[in-house]
């Protein structure tokens, strides 16, 4: 396994290790229904070293990126971000990215770590006869994440930035407890934070300047068992889960990202229209199960009255915010209807469970 430039600190902290996409990753530290609770209440500190830093720079590198994302990021301004896709021919999702305008003609494009080295050459590919370079960096960057209620006390105490009027989705180059960073207003756990990116080797000063000016304002360390279970609660998809190869956006609620009137097209524009114009295949719904039982991805969803399986579950957990299981499922779009009766099959147990709006937690304005 491959580890983060804070994997000495996560030993040091006794946090347990987990292989995830070839990286040794804290999983949890100590208790990760603690750790998902300071996140919702005060604040959680994360490392997130190892998702993939992709340049795309140059003069022609926004028509690059609109020729190969879903979106427009030409659109997107200097010191703002946006979610995107990068999807194949036939439509199926790559990987979901994050997209920040950094410079003029300097993009940043933030990818899974699992999908990186098939983001990278994709980009290469569809920015060629383009003015435009496409660089991984990803060995550049350390990224590390504060979220939660409490974050912005905590990083204005450390930075010559003017947090309060950083927007969602806007980053921004300054010092943090002297070092140099980029901090951005984003975040993958429902709660107002920020993600620092800053180098390797300054890793470890910027999580310790972190960790103590939090002291006060109760960050803790967090892994990444609360972080899945914080997404969840937030309705935010996972590749792999509720993302992959085999769905377009459409099936995954998030044609909105989708811009089919691009003059110059995108790789997979014609296979995303017509899917638009027949309708998703299937569509993503939360279920709230009865009793006790949790279901996980891949467990069938059924019709009450036949017993035929007509989903999946790509998610589920026990919602510490809630106090109750909670799961996210494809279904067929003529069971989306928040209140429809469906059932799942928990283990070889048929449980109960009622559809409902995403997402099951919005955090307070």
């Amino acid at each position: 396994m491959k580890p983060t430039p804070l994997h000495d600190v996560h030993t040091a902290l006794g946090a347990h290790l987990t292989e995830f996409a070839g990286w040794a990753m804290p999983v949890r530290y100590g208790s990760e229904t603690a750790e998902h609770n300071a996140v919702r209440t005060a604040a959680g500190l994360f490392d997130l070293s190892h998702m993939g830093e992709i340049e795309v720079t140059g003069p022609e590198a926004g028509r690059a990126l609109d020729r190969a994302l879903v979106g427009r990021p030409s659109a997107i301004g200097v010191g703002r971000a946006r979610y995107s896709m990068i999807c194949a021919e036939d439509g199926g999702i790559i990987d979901d990215l994050v997209i920040y305008r950094l410079a003029e003609e300097h993009y940043l494009v933030v990818a899974n770590a699992s999908n990186v080295d098939v983001v990278h050459p994709a980009l290469v590919e569809r920015a060629s006869g383009f003015d435009a370079a496409v660089r991984d960096c990803s060995e550049e960057w350390a990224l590390i994440a504060v979220q939660g209620p409490n974050s912005p006390a905590i990083i204005a105490a450390l930075t010559d930035l003017d947090v309060p009027s950083l927007k969602y989705y806007a980053i921004d180059a300054g010092s943090l407890a002297g070092i140099e960073v980029r901090l951005a207003r984003t975040g993958y756990t429902g709660e107002d934070g920020f993600e620092i990116y800053c180098r390797p080797a300054d890793a470890a000063d910027v999580w310790a300047a972190l960790s103590k000016a939090g002291e006060e304002h109760g960050l803790i360390p967090a892994g990444l068992a609360c972080r899945d279970t914080l997404r969840l609660e937030a309705g935010m998809p996972l590749y792999g889960n509720e993302l992959s190869r085999d769905i377009t956006p459409f099936e995954a609620g998030l044609g909105r990202v989708v811009a089919l009137d691009k003059p110059e097209g995108f790789v997979g524009d014609a296979a995303l229209a017509a899917r638009k114009e027949e309708g998703p295949r299937s569509e993503l719904v939360g279920l709230i199960p009865e009793g006790r039982r949790s279901p996980r991805a891949g467990y069938p969803v059924l019709d009450p009255a036949t017993g035929a399986e007509i989903g999946v579950v790509t998610s589920g957990s026990p919602s510490p915010t809630l106090g109750h299981p909670v799961a996210i499922a494809h279904v067929r779009p003529d069971l989306r209807t928040p209140g429809t009766r469906l059932q799942i099959s928990v283990r070889g147990t048929v449980v109960d469970a009622e559809v409902v709006p995403l997402p099951f937690y919005t955090r307070a304005r």
